[in-house]
Parts: structure tokens; C-alpha cells; sequence
């Protein structure tokens, strides 16, 4: 893309500003600056030389800064509202959030805000957005937050229970929720993150009929190609469904085997260095766990793990969530009293598998909430996060030793939390409060 002349000068609401087209070319490809170094470029001319734009110059003079200092200063008495939606007209904002907050580092989160519920009934789920925004599931609503924090028109599921959410990206929100008897409707659907109005309904088909499931937990490849969901049909068939996510349209479907279940699964999870999908049911759904990887290459279960059979200790309890750990080989599991435990995944478990247990009731005693939530498990650039009443512990290394805790007290215990656009959100089980975590920023805000 040819740079045609250096010094570039600007005439925004009046106002002369005069920079270079090297800190133009510092706001990226997808920005209306770097449009302008293209030799087709159309703006409009407000005098010799001059590009007249029509918007606030006092923000503009803030975003200028920002490109050539690459550090973000906000005037005390300008609203910050006001200079993301400009910074959005520019096509800045990415810009505007890298100078706000840091690189994501579990080691050196701070509490950014406490985000009120919106709803009545306890929150069920919380995702992060991959542009720092986030969307909350309180029964058959979907709340969505874009990075500033503001609220979108809610998804209304029209009293159809939500079972799990999850971003295609920050345009697009997929939904799973329970089939409603005699409706016929499906059990999945896109919707905007924006306006929440429907896009897209996914179908499941059989012998060229289509059926009516419920659909469960919900995964994607790496790509966002494709989305993973586990099903159940009206009469109790299990399995897990693909569909495109372009099209919409089913592409494949494993069906569950008579000794395993798949469409009851609460977790799916795709592992992007193996190209195979983790399925897993935990307790309090059943009273044995169930983790299983898949390869849909091969149509086959290529790892299997169950504790149906195995001996318990007296304090070891039921697990309740898990999560792979590629880089490592191996799956992380979690019970009730939050001991991490480890397989390998280079060794098949089988049934009654031995889970090598690592105990961190030492650190971990505290007064039992009066509303139980069980842990969940995350991972994150090499990091281990593992939620317990309404703290959230890291751990880092080789040996995954702990090394900080998120902890707050308003809105009782964490009953989900997610990590996404350089952002952790916590959902409290009281009162619907949703936690924010950002790395502090080395730039001067």
C-alpha cells in the first residue's frame, strides 16, 4: 500500500490538526487512518491539503496522542463513553483497550468492577467476549455487555431455559436451551450481541427428517468453523452435533456408544493441537464422572476415563469439572473440596482409572457458604484457575503451585467465571454480581 506524502493534515469540527502518515499507518489495517494512506482514499477536502471530518476534535486530538505515544491520556472532563464511541468510528478502539489495561496475567489481575444483575433469580452461566465483553444466562434470558460495559437489548429465550452460551465472535452469540414440548423448536440458535434478535436456528436431521433435541454444552474449534453441542432427542438418543457455523448447517454427528454417554455431557472442549473434542458429565448430573476425547476424523473415542467402580477415600469426593491441559498432556480435575487431580493423557484411563490427587485443603479453609457452588476450572496462557466460594486461585508452573487468589466478599460465592479479551468475569451466586479483572496497565490512564 503505497504511502503517497508524510505530513497529513486534518480539519475535525473546525479544528487544524497536522500529523505524519507514519503514525497513521500505527492504527492498523482495519482502521479509517490506514484507509487513507491508499491512493484511492475519497475524504472529503475542507481546504488545500486539508481533510475535513465532521466529529469532536477534543477526542480526536485524545486518539491522535494515542497513535503516536501508544499511551492513552483522558481529559478528567471528557466522558469516556463519548471517546469510545469515537474511537469506534475510527475503527480505535482495539487501540484504546490495549492502552487501558495490559496483557492478560493471572499473577497481576485488579478488580476493575462490579457489574450489577439485571435480573431477577440466580445467574447460571458467564462468558467472556473475545473483545472484552461478556453475556450472562439467567434462566431464559441472556444479558449482553460489550467491553465497555454496556448494556445490549437482552436475548429473550421466551421462557425456554438456557443451558449454555458462547460467543462466534463479538457479533454473534450462540444459545442451547431445552426443547419445549409440542413446539417443534430447536434447540440451538445465533443470535446478535447487538439488537438479540435471532439470526440462525440450528437443526438436527436423521434419515433426511428433522428432529427436535435439546441441546446441552457448547464448544468450538479453534477456527470458529465449526460448533460443537451436545444433544438429546424426545426419546433419549445422546450424541454430540456439528454444525458450520457459517451455513448453519449440520455437518456431522456422533452418536453415543451403549457403554458411554455423550449427550448428557455438561462440558465439551476443543483441543486445537490434537483436532479432537473433549465430552465430559460431572457430578451432581450423575453420580459417577464420565470424560471421554473424541477424534470425528476417525469416528472413534481415543481416550476414556470414568471413577464408576473405583475406590474412594473417605474425604475424596465426587469430580465436578475438568479441564485439558494440551501443552502439559494431561487433564486437570477438581472435586467438591476443590483438590486439583491430574491423568495423563498419554495413558488411556479406562474405568476406575486412578486420578493422581494433589490436596490444597490446607489452603483452602474457610467457613462453607450457605449456598453450595461447586469449582470451576479454567486455563489460560499456561495458567491454572480454579474458583472456590468467592475466591479464585492461580497457579503457575510446572507443579501448578499456587501463587495469588482473586477473592471478594461482595455477592457470595463465584458460581462461574470465564476468561476471554484479556478479561476474567466471575458471576456471583447472590444478587447476580459479575466481577471484572484486568491486568494493570504500565500506561498512565
Amino acid at each position: 500500500m503505497p504511502i503517497h506524502r508524510d505530513r497529513v493534515r486534518f480539519n475535525v469540527g473546525g479544528r487544524i490538526f497536522e500529523t505524519t502518515s507514519t503514525t497513521l499507518a500505527n492504527a492498523g489495517h482495519d482502521s479509517m487512518f490506514r484507509a487513507m494512506l491508499d491512493e484511492n482514499w475519497n475524504l472529503p477536502m475542507g481546504g488545500p491539503n486539508e481533510h475535513f471530518i465532521d466529529r469532536n476534535p477534543a477526542c480526536f486530538s485524545v486518539l491522535l496522542d494515542l497513535l503516536r505515544t501508544c499511551e492513552l491520556h483522558i481529559p478528567p472532563n471528557m466522558p469516556e463513553k463519548l471517546l469510545y464511541r469515537e474511537a469506534s468510528y475510527y475503527g480505535l478502539l482495539d487501540h484504546v483497550r490495549a492502552a487501558k489495561w495490559g496483557q492478560f496475567d493471572g499473577n497481576r489481575l485488579r478488580l476493575a468492577n462490579s457489574v450489577a444483575g439485571r435480573a431477577p433469580g440466580d445467574g447460571t452461566a458467564i462468558r467472556a467476549g473475545p473483545d472484552g465483553g461478556c453475556c450472562v444466562a439467567h434462566g431464559s434470558m441472556v444479558h449482553v455487555y460489550d467491553w465497555m460495559l454496556q448494556e445490549h437489548p437482552p436475548i429473550n429465550l421466551d421462557y425456554k431455559r438456557v443451558n449454555d452460551i458462547g460467543y462466534i465472535d463479538s457479533e454473534n452469540i450462540v444459545v442451547s436451551v431445552c426443547e419445549r414440548p409440542g413446539r417443534g423448536d430447536s434447540g440451538m440458535g445465533v443470535f446478535s450481541s447487538s439488537t438479540g434478535d435471532l439470526r440462525h436456528r440450528f437443526q438436527v436431521s436423521h434419515d433426511n427428517q428433522f428432529k427436535s433435541f435439546t441441546a446441552g454444552a457448547l464448544s468450538f474449534s479453534s477456527d470458529y468453523d465449526r460448533i460443537f453441542a451436545s444433544c438429546r432427542g424426545r426419546s433419549n438418543e445422546y450424541g454430540i452435533g456439528v454444525w458450520d457455523q457459517e451455513t448453519g448447517k449440520q455437518v456431522d454427528f456422533f452418536y453415543e456408544s451403549p457403554d458411554w454417554s455423550l449427550g448428557d455431557a455438561v462440558k465439551l472442549q476443543w483441543l486445537n493441537g490434537n483436532n479432537c473434542l473433549m465430552v465430559a458429565t460431572f457430578f451432581p448430573r450423575k453420580d459417577n464422572c464420565y470424560i471421554s476425547v473424541l477424534d470425528f476424523r476417525e469416528k472413534s473415542m481415543v481416550w476414556s476415563w470414568s471413577d464408576r467402580g473405583a475406590p474412594r477415600t473417605l474425604n475424596e469426593k465426587p469430580v465436578v469439572d475438568a479441564i485439558v491441559m494440551e501443552e502439559n498432556g494431561s487433564i486437570c480435575v477438581v472435586n467438591q473440596y476443590d483438590d486439583l487431580g491430574f491423568m495423563d493423557l498419554r495413558i488411556n484411563g479406562g474405568f476406575g482409572g486412578v486420578v493422581r490427587w494433589s490436596s490444597r485443603s490446607r489452603l483452602m479453609k474457610e467457613n462453607m457458604p450457605d449456598e453450595l457452588c461447586y469449582p470451576k476450572l479454567a486455563a489460560h496462557g499456561g495458567q491454572l484457575f480454579s474458583s472456590m466460594n468467592d475466591s479464585i486461585s492461580v497457579f503457575c508452573g510446572p507443579d501448578w503451585v499456587l501463587t495469588s487468589r482473586l477473592k471478594r466478599s461482595y455477592g457470595g460465592s463465584i458460581c462461574d467465571f470465564s476468561i476471554g479479551g484479556d478479561r476474567l468475569f466471575a458471576l456471583h451466586s447472590e444478587e447476580n454480581v459479575f466481577d471484572v479483572w484486568e491486568t494493570q496497565s504500565s500506561s498512565i490512564i
